[in-house]
């Protein structure tokens, strides 16, 4: 057996002992280090997603471990091997993956929600989803290669290329993660968010803020471009107010990524698409060469890990971190460490610079992979 935080209904994770079936073929058993909490994890808790999850479900895909076991059949991984984990697996036969674009494919399981995700203390998962960390990369951090993949994606469906001008709409960690990937493409960045801790920690890690709340962001990107207008805008807040910001700072010929989930239909000012011939991208997931920049782009320091990890807590409070994500606060990410069950290593790195409103909370739970 082994301890799993699982969703049983809306508001409500347990941690409960869950079966534990060795590998079979093709199959690797793991042993999850650290476990991140995302927006799409929240969407779950929220009863969002009942539709589609059976409970109990074990939930996270954001991950970093070790190698347990190998199954039959599987080449090329030995126990002790540090790995994290691409949680997609398709059918190979539907429209999509006959056209190459298996991430999205149209009967895709994604680990994590259709399938018991990373969230315990063993997981059995496909040989073929595993992708190789470095050895000197500290479990703690890899845990961000799955969020760092997204924004190499976004930041690739965009065609960011070097010298553009980039604006970013919400500045949460997916946000943050397509800032710092866009920037290290050679673009010039500005984020847009509203909470004071948020764009502090932005500016602290060399980028450049603008607040909604006290400017006017279309003004501010006239005056950034000579009133050019920017190349490429990211909407990842989840709002209505983001999605009108990401279209009005956009020049000729400009290109929307929509990276956020959002829960209902927007209206979005279509006249400024047809005025300025614009572009809108949708960005979902990612594939493995997505994978493999995002590991490299975490452990040669361009994506500062480290400095996004707001809290890790033990697998047993994991509901309770849930609950916190959900109420707000100075945090950016929270980590659940699977190989701990007691409250006696939880690190914090929160700040008190100012209090997250309900809105930006919600925020929150739009921000991360349309899965």
């Amino acid at each position: 057996m082994t301890l799993a935080v699982r969703y049983t209904s809306a508001r409500t994770l347990d941690t409960a002992p869950a079966k534990l079936s060795p590998p079979g073929p093709g199959e690797v058993e793991l042993a999850p280090a650290y476990v991140g909490i995302c927006g799409t994890d929240l969407h779950i808790f929220h009863g969002d997603m009942d539709a589609r999850v059976s409970t109990p479900a074990v939930l996270g895909h954001e991950m970093s471990g070790r190698v347990v076991r190998v199954g039959p059949d599987v080449e090329g991984w030995a126990p002790g091997d540090a790995v994290t984990v691409m949680p997609l697996r398709w059918d190979d036969t539907c429209p999509a993956c006959l056209k190459g674009h298996q991430h999205i494919c149209q009967h895709l399981d994604f680990i994590g929600i259709d399938s018991p995700g990373a969230m315990q203390q063993r997981w059995t998962v496909p040989a073929s989803t595993l992708i190789r960390l470095p050895d000197t990369l500290p479990l703690d951090r890899a845990a961000l290669v799955e969020p760092t993949a997204v924004a190499v994606h976004d930041v690739g469906r965009a065609g960011v290329v070097e010298g553009e001008k980039v604006v970013v709409v919400g500045g949460g960690p997916v946000g943050i993660l397509i800032a710092l990937v866009a920037r290290a493409a050679g673009a010039d960045v500005r984020v847009v968010e509203l909470n004071a801790h948020r764009r502090l920690l932005a500016e602290e890690l060399g980028l450049t803020t603008w607040n909604p709340a006290t400017a006017d962001v279309p003004s501010l990107a006239g005056e950034w471009t000579g009133d050019a207008g920017a190349d490429v805008a990211f909407e990842v807040s989840g709002a209505a107010g983001g999605v009108d910001s990401a279209v009005d700072v956009l020049g000729v010929r400009g290109r929307l990524c929509l990276v956020a989930i959002h829960p209902r239909p927007r209206e979005i000012n279509l006249h400024r698409f047809f005025w300025r011939e614009l572009t809108l991208v949708g960005a979902r997931l990612y594939d493995r060469t997505d994978f493999e920049k995002a590991v490299t782009l975490v452990a040669d320091g361009t994506i500062p890990a480290e400095r996004l990890i707001s809290k890790i807590v033990p697998l047993t409070q994991a509901p309770a971190a849930f609950e916190a994500l959900e109420g707000g606060g100075n945090v950016m990410k929270i980590l659940v460490d699977c190989t701990t069950t007691t409250d006696t290593t939880t690190t914090d790195t929160t700040t008190n610079a100012d209090t997250t409103t309900d809105a930006d909370a919600d925020a929150d739970a739009a921000q991360g992979v349309a899965v």
